[in-house]
């Protein structure tokens, strides 16, 4: 009786071409999941300010959505602003909130640096009255580009965009992210000022 199987040489080329086409698909996998999780974080903070002006209008109040720890990268939380404080009040109810490990960056321009807050009539307005529109870039993590952007316009209307630009805001984040999040304080719930 003949036994059939595999000799060791065949067993090691198998592993040896199994090695090879691991070796060139991770790459690309990881940049694939890179990419769903910048797509995801876009999405994510869009359908945010969605909800948070939608529950302006609903309620006829003022709605503030702020930054985790004053960085969108680390999450949002969105309350209604009752004293007229913001986030700075403790007792203001909180709505919804979405924590993120901080790995994709997410920084806005100045009007949209940490927070937005929309009137009763869901516009969106400085604490003094002004009207505020700006652009939430989401970042490359090795170039100084933002791949995704959150646009507020000064009627409230939010869009987003995925324009592949240079982005000086950018510059902060590109670069080794796990370097940077070392350095900054482990406090998940201090409020930087």
């Amino acid at each position: 009786m003949k036994q059939r199987g595999f000799t060791l040489i065949e067993l090691l080329l198998g592993l040896i071409v199994s090695g090879i086409l691991a070796h060139i698909t991770v790459p690309g996998f990881k940049h694939l999941l890179e990419s769903q999780q910048r797509q995801g974080a876009a999405h994510s903070l869009a359908n945010g300010l969605r909800f948070a002006r939608a529950e302006a209008i609903a309620r006829n109040r003022p709605v503030v959505i702020h930054a985790l720890n004053s960085d969108w990268s680390h999450g949002w939380r969105i309350i209604v602003d009752v004293s007229g404080r913001g986030h700075l009040d403790d007792d203001n109810p909180i709505l919804l909130e979405r924590q993120d490990n901080g790995r994709i960056p997410l920084v806005g321009n100045g009007p949209l640096k940490n927070q937005v807050r929309f009137s009763g009539l869901g516009e969106p307005v400085f604490s003094w009255g002004g009207f505020r529109a700006g652009t939430v870039h989401v970042c490359d993590t090795q170039n100084a580009l933002s791949l995704h952007q959150i646009v507020l316009a000064p009627s409230g209307r939010i869009s987003l965009r995925s324009d592949k630009a240079e982005q000086a805001l950018c510059r902060g984040y590109s670069g080794n992210l796990a370097l940077r999040a070392a350095s900054e304080p482990a406090v998940p719930w201090a409020w930087r000022k």
